[in-house]
C-alpha cells in the first residue's frame, strides 16, 4: 500500500520544480508562466528507509526494494476554479482522485519569477486554493444532503446516516471551515463520509518552497504557514525545490556533503515523506530472505491479516499466523536465527496488531 499525492498550488510556485527534484525526473515541463502542467504528471517515488538496508545487509539479501509512493503534479489552480475558470474542472477532477493534498506555497521573493497575484503571501495563496475546493465541496452538498434527508425521513437508515454525517460536513463548509474537521460518531458515518470523496476531507500538507539561504531555518513567511496548519491539524515541512533540484544526480557522499554546507541533515524529499505518512497514519513492516529485503506500507492498527494483505490476498484468506520479529531484535541480535535462538521471534495471531518495523514471515494456507 502507497499513498498518490496531488501537489497543488498557485501557478509558478514551484510545483513542478518540486516534483521534478522528487521524482527525479524531468516529466512535467517547469516553465515561468501559468498551466505548463496540462495534463496531471505521475510519479513513482522510492521511499527511503535506512532500516530496509540494514535488513537487507543481516539478511544477505540479493534485491532491496524499497516501498513507493506516488506523486502528481496538478495542473495550476486560479481563483475561479469552482467555477471552471481555467484548468478547474479538470484540477478538482485530477485532485479528487488523490489520497491527500500536497499543497505547496512561495515562501521566498524573487523579481525573476512572475507571481500569479503580483505579491508573496502564502496564507492567501492557501486560501485561494482552500476557498476554491471549498465551493465545490459546498455545492456538491447542497445538493446531496437534502435528497438524503428526504430518503431518511421515509425510512432507509444509510440515507439517515448520509443526511447526519454530511449535514454537518456541510455546516462546517457554510461556516467557511473545511470538510475535514468533521467528527463521524460511528464506523458507519466514517465510512459514508470517506465514500462522499470531499475535497476538504482529504488531508493536507503544506510545503513551504523556500530560497536556498532558508532552507535550513524557514523564514517570517513559513512560520505563519506552520502556525496555520497547526491551527487546521495539518502538516507543513520547509524544502527549498532549488536545492532538491540540484541533489538530483548526485552520488550519496556528494549529496551527503552538499546537504552539510547548507545545514541540512536529510533531503526534503524525506521530510515531505516522513510527515505524509504521519499525515496519513501509514507504517512500514519488512519482509527478508536471500532473494530480496522488501519493505511493505500499512495503516497503522492494521491487524496481522490486513498486513498480509497488503502481500498478497491470498495471504489474508488464508492467514494461519505470522512470525514476528522487531526491528530492534533483528539487528540487535543479527537476523532471523539469533532472534529465533533468543526467543525474540514471536509467533502472532489474527488479533495482532502490527508494529512499524516489524520484520514479519507470514504462514497461510489456500
Amino acid at each position: 500500500m502507497g499513498f498518490r499525492c496531488g501537489i497543488v498550488g498557485l501557478p509558478n510556485v514551484g510545483k513542478s520544480t518540486l516534483f521534478n527534484a522528487l521524482t527525479e525526473t524531468q516529466a512535467a515541463q517547469a516553465a515561468n508562466y501559468p498551466f505548463c502542467t496540462i495534463e496531471p504528471n505521475v510519479g513513482q517515488v522510492a521511499v527511503p528507509d535506512s532500516r530496509l538496508d540494514e535488513i537487507a545487509r543481516i539478511a544477505g539479501s540479493a534485491k532491496i526494494i524499497p516501498t513507493q509512493l506516488a506523486f502528481v503534479d496538478i495542473a495550476g489552480l486560479v481563483k475561479g476554479a469552482s467555477k471552471g475558470e481555467g484548468l478547474g474542472n479538470q484540477f478538482l477532477g485530477n485532485i479528487r482522485e488523490t489520497d491527500a493534498i500536497v499543497h505547496v506555497l512561495r515562501c521566498f521573493e524573487d523579481d525573476d519569477i512572475q507571481h500569479v497575484a503580483n505579491k508573496v503571501d502564502p496564507i492567501a495563496d492557501a486560501d485561494v486554493v482552500e476557498t476554491e475546493l471549498m465551493l465545490a465541496d459546498l455545492e456538491s452538498l447542497e445538493k446531496r444532503v437534502p435528497n438524503a434527508q428526504k430518503r431518511g425521513a421515509s425510512g432507509d437508515k444509510e440515507a439517515k446516516a448520509i443526511a447526519s454525517v454530511l449535514g454537518q460536513a456541510l455546516d462546517l463548509l457554510r461556516d467557511g471551515k473545511p470538510a475535514r474537521l468533521t467528527e463521524p460518531k460511528d464506523e458507519e458515518e466514517a465510512r459514508l463520509f470517506a465514500q462522499a470523496q470531499l475535497l476538504t476531507a482529504k488531508p493536507v500538507l503544506y510545503v513551504c518552497n523556500v530560497s536556498e539561504d532558508d532552507a535550513a531555518t524557514g523564514n517570517a513567511l513559513t512560520e505563519k504557514v506552520f502556525a496555520k496548519a497547526k491551527a487546521e491539524g495539518a502538516q507543513a515541512v520547509v524544502v527549498s525545490a532549488a536545492i532538491e533540484a540540484e541533489l538530483v544526480g548526485m552520488e550519496a557522499e556528494e549529496r551527503n556533503e552538499f546537504l552539510g554546507s547548507l545545514g541540512l541533515e536529510e533531503t526534503g524529499l524525506a521530510r515531505v515523506i516522513r510527515a505524509g505518512f504521519d499525515l496519513l497514519g501509514l507504517r512500514t513492516f519488512f519482509t527478508a530472505g536471500p532473494k530480496e529485503a522488501r519493505a511493505w506500507t500499512f495503516p497503522a492498527g492494521a491487524k496481522a491479516p490486513q498486513a498480509a494483505g497488503e502481500i498478497h490476498t491470498d495471504f489474508e484468506k488464508g492467514f494461519i499466523r505470522a512470525e514476528t520479529i522487531a526491528y530492534t531484535d533483528y539487528v540487535g541480535l543479527g537476523g532471523e536465527s539469533a532472534a529465533r535462538e533468543a526467543g525474540k521471534l514471536r509467533q502472532e495471531g489474527k488479533e495482532y496488531l502490527v508494529q512499524d518495523g516489524d520484520v514479519l514471515m507470514f504462514k497461510f494456507n489456500v
